[in-house]
């Protein structure tokens, strides 16, 4: 389901509204100045308790290859999700949106994760923040691997800070070997009303310095054993 609305009528305060309804905005492209409004009729999420990270992976993230951060550079994060991708020449993601987004990264209620090689930003991820619950929207890796321990750190960020929800908006091939799934809208909208109904922290582990991937891992098997969904 979309609707067409105008770039300029959007504000931070509506995006936060629209999220709590269970609804997001996107362009056809880059170059499109307008915005229109998706609301899936299948929402794909990641639980929780249940991502699965290979073991190939856990050895990158347990190793540190590379320096993960949060909140650190921002706008270079849409940035680079904004640049194309193998297999994808263009983006959704329009000057409105960078504005935005960056709109809700100043009132805290959007974040990035970054990852680094040395001084190179090499991958990355963001999204929002609201209540218990976190939209992701869009990563990008430059480097073998880097989207994927950004989303490894970021599901153990958000373990810790007892968030409930984890949007992925809709499910890749790439995001269903983490474990993502698709629900009915219905089934979504129960559980973004629960996950509005509670406070999450997403500073709950420390933001000003890298968290070591053990203990992104750590917490990660942690919550696996409850599977409570």
């Amino acid at each position: 389901m979309t609707s067409r609305d105008s770039a300029s009528e959007i504000t931070p305060d509506v995006l936060l509204r629209a999220y709590a309804c269970g609804i997001f905005p996107m362009a056809e492209s880059a170059d499109d100045p307008s915005l229109f409004w998706v609301e899936p009729e299948r929402r794909g999420i990641i639980p929780l308790d249940r991502l699965h990270v290979a073991s190939r992976l856990a050895r990158t993230v347990r190793a540190d290859t590379f320096t993960v951060t949060v909140d650190h550079a921002f706008e270079a994060v849409i940035a680079g999700c904004a640049e194309p991708q193998a297999g994808r020449d263009d983006t959704w993601i329009n000057r409105r949106i960078r504005e935005l987004y960056v709109g809700l990264f100043e009132r805290g209620h959007c974040h990035s994760v970054e990852v680094w090689d040395g001084d190179d930003l090499v991958g990355g991820l963001y999204g929002v923040s609201l209540g218990a619950a976190f939209f992701g929207e869009s990563m990008f890796h430059r480097a073998r691997d880097a989207s994927k321990v950004a989303l490894v750190h970021l599901v153990a960020r958000l373990i810790a800070g007892g968030y409930l929800l984890l949007d992925t908006q809709f499910v890749t091939e790439h995001l269903r070997t983490f474990g993502a799934i698709e629900i009915p809208r219905p089934a979504y909208l129960a559980r973004l009303d629960a996950a509005l109904a509670r406070q999450a922290d997403f500073a709950h582990l420390p933001t000003e310095r890298p968290i070591a991937g053990k203990e992104a891992l750590a917490l990660i098997a942690a919550a696996a054993p409850s599977r409570q969904r």
